[in-house]
């Protein structure tokens, strides 16, 4: 199978929302997802994404990430969600994008690459371990939701 790996531009925004609803089912939380292509639009300068594509210019997958600033290590890349169709899966895809995230890394000289995976996804995991990840089962998810941020601290 041909597979390139280019940076994403605003017309892959639909294709790339469509994998983001993917992900989500795939997740059991498909009714978490309230992003849009319009949103996604006007948020583009915050994010950037790197997709799988076909000879034929099918996307089958995506890389999408952003950089942040960790407290005790500095400059790191966070990657937000890597998927691969599931008809895709076992190509080694996600390890094309997962060598382009950390290329990506190297060249701006961060210090960390973090992501998260369910504990559940089991060949992810197996992944990313065969790739050196140090999966930390110590930390817990803090999030609150746009409901949430509104109300914080107001009862």
């Amino acid at each position: 199978m041909n597979i390139s790996i280019r940076k994403a531009t605003p017309e892959d925004f639909s294709v790339i929302l469509s994998l983001i609803r993917e992900l989500a089912t795939f997740e059991k939380a498909p009714e978490k997802v309230t992003n849009t292509v319009e949103q996604m639009r006007q948020e583009q300068d915050l994010f950037r994404c790197f997709v799988a594509e076909t000879k034929e210019g099918e996307i089958v997958g995506m890389a999408l990430y952003f950089f942040a600033y960790f407290t005790w290590v500095g400059k790191s890349l966070y990657l937000e969600d890597i998927y691969i169709k599931e008809s895709f899966r076992k190509l080694k895809i996600g390890t094309a994008l997962l060598n382009r995230i950390f290329e990506v890394a190297r060249e701006e000289n961060c210090k960390r690459v973090r992501w998260q995976v369910l504990n559940w996804n089991e060949s992810a995991i197996q992944m990313y371990k065969k790739n050196g990840a140090e999966i930390d089962a110590e930390w817990l998810n803090c999030n609150y939701d746009a409901d949430g941020i509104k109300n914080f601290g107001l009862s």
